[in-house]
This record gives structure tokens, sequence and C-alpha cells, in this order.
């Protein structure tokens, strides 16, 4: 089974932390595709014991400016 996450990652002094927005699980590594891979693990070992819920939504992510 496979199971898709919706992850942001942000820039943190010198690590990337890469979180999972639906589960909340999160990682961190020294680049994007480092914390990327540490996140997959991480992911993969959190739904050993939890079972994913089959949500067919769709996540629709975008950003905004606003002048201040």
């Amino acid at each position: 089974m496979s199971v898709k996450s919706t992850v942001i990652i942000q820039k943190e002094d010198e690590w990337y932390v890469a979180t999972a927005l639906e589960s909340g699980v999160a990682s961190q590594g020294r680049t994007m595709e480092e914390s990327l891979n540490n996140l997959r693990e991480a992911l993969e070992l959190y739904f050993e014991d939890n079972v994913p819920e089959q949500n067919n939504d769709s996540v629709f992510i975008t950003t905004m400016e606003v002048m201040v």
C-alpha cells in the first residue's frame, strides 16, 4: 500500500525541516533531499503503528503575497 502526504519544507538556520501535514510527522536534514529522505523513513516507521485513513480529497496549496 502507498500513502500520499502533503509535505512542507522550511529552512531553519542550517537545517531543512520537512513536515507531513496530514500526520504531523517531521524530520530534518542539511539539504532538502536529505530532509525528504529522512521524512520518508520517519513516515514508514509511523505507519507501521498507525493505519492511514483513506482520504481522496484534493489538496491545493498556493502562496500569497500581501502588502504590509
